[in-house]
């Protein structure tokens, strides 16, 4: 029986054509792309791209090709609309969908509308320049993000790709590890992966001194000390704070309960230093926080702990709950670490919880003690009192020392079906 080739899309001969096809494009451009992928492109009415991408493409009479402007993901929104019904095909770097425009197409027109056709993504190409396994390095995008979420990534020995935003973020990310004590990482440049004018430059973080060509990926190996644990409890020291933070062990027993998942959004109510929020974020890549805190000069110090932590994506909202909490999304966790006595306060978080979310309490005053405890009887959950003590000198001998005693009152909403992802997340163009 002869073999058959299937289409570039990977779709089942006879499946109904997409409305919007989202063509892979490498480095090497036209010249690198298979034919039934160029007779797509040739014989589309309108092509969607960056600048760069629309430039390699060979002139073709009566086609409307056009870059999508700013911001991109509104910019993209107005482009498919206004062509509907038009055969459109979007072109990506690489795999569409690794740190990609095709995350955002399929969220803007739906899976069934998306027609997916994959080159050979950057990453791919990185790892085997390194040879690197899959399984052994993570990857970061710094396209259009904070160079200091590579911070979270900090481990002895971790492998690392980041997705760079421009010539400028090797510099960027060299002088973040050197400021952190990861000096001696090696750091590799690659740049322009599977074009003719491919390159590799290497060096250590604390003798980079050059730039790069403006399309590369950075390959990082880690070398520097452990600087905090990727499980909760970072040592209180890792917080910059006056003081109203929720110490070590309770934020672990805090979070625990508060139990971070892939794509999460918490709630970091009375948010203090914003520990609870920060180690939220440390779980995974996709949880979310918003900080919440009245004091704009708290407010302030959340931001620095976040960005410095490796989070530089959590949100900080000055206000005071329950009114700062109105215009915010709906949340899968909150942790009310201050200000549980504020009248409605509790009853709200309860309410904007989605299915199966978790709210954890803390107190230490008797006023919000007898809050949570009238909580615990009306609603349920689990109400514990914590109470920590740690050695100290007495004289020249050593005696335990106590700490204020908390009262935490934790609670789950019901799960009335199946809960879906609380996000989609907004991918940059690459």
């Amino acid at each position: 029986m002869p073999a058959t080739t299937p289409p570039p899309s990977g779709r089942p001969e006879g499946s109904p054509t997409a409305a919007v096809a989202v063509v892979g494009i490498g480095a090497d451009g036209w010249s690198g792309m298979p034919e039934p992928v160029r007779a797509r492109l040739l014989a589309a009415d309108v092509v969607l791209g960056g600048a760069r991408h629309l430039a390699l493409l060979p002139a073709v009479a009566g086609q409307v090709r056009e870059a999508w402007g700013t911001p991109f993901r509104d910019g993209l929104r107005r482009l498919l609309a206004e062509h509907a019904g038009a055969r459109l095909v979007v072109l990506a770097s690489g795999d569409p969908l690794v740190s990609g425009v095709g995350t955002t197409v399929v969220d803007l027109v739906g899976a069934e509308a998306v027609e997916v056709v994959p080159a050979v993504s950057s990453v791919a190409l990185a790892r085997a320049r390194m040879g690197w396994s899959a399984e052994s390095a993570a990857v970061v995008s710094l396209v259009g993000r904070d160079a200091r979420a590579v911070l979270r990534e900090l481990a002895p020995g971790r492998r690392v790709l980041v997705l760079s935003s421009d010539e400028r973020t090797p510099g960027e990310v060299a002088r973040l590890l050197t400021d952190h004590g990861y000096g001696g990482s090696r750091l590799v440049v690659l740049g322009d992966l599977g074009a003719p004018e491919e390159s590799r430059v290497e060096s250590t973080a604390a003798r980079w001194s050059g730039g790069g060509p403006r399309l590369h990926v950075l390959a990082l190996e880690l070398a520097g000390p452990v600087v905090g644990s990727w499980v909760a409890g970072l040592p209180d020291e890792a917080f910059e704070h006056d003081g109203q933070l929720t110490k070590r062990d309770l934020r672990a027993v805090a979070l625990a309960r508060l139990a971070p998942q892939p794509g999460q959004l918490l709630w970091d109510v009375g948010a203090g230093a914003g520990s609870v929020g920060i180690e939220w974020m440390r779980a995974h890549a996709t949880c979310r926080t918003v900080a919440v805190e009245a004091d704009p000069v708290r407010a302030e110090r959340v931001a620095r702990n976040a960005g410095a932590l490796g989070v530089p994506a959590l949100a900080v909202v000055t206000g005071r709950a329950p009114d700062a909490l109105a215009d915010l999304p709906d949340p899968d966790a909150v942790f009310v670490g201050g200000g549980a006595t504020a009248p409605g306060l509790l009853d709200l978080c309860r309410e904007r919880l989605r299915p199966g979310g978790r709210l954890v309490v803390h107190g230490v005053t008797l006023e919000t003690e007898a809050v949570l405890a009238a909580a615990h009887a009306a609603h349920g959950g689990e109400l514990t009192r914590v109470a920590v003590e740690h050695a100290a000198p007495i004289g020249s001998f050593t005696g335990w020392t106590p700490a204020r005693t908390v009262t935490q009152w934790a609670w789950a909403s019901p799960i009335a079906g199946p809960v879906g992802p609380s996000h989609a997340e907004e991918e940059q163009p690459t």
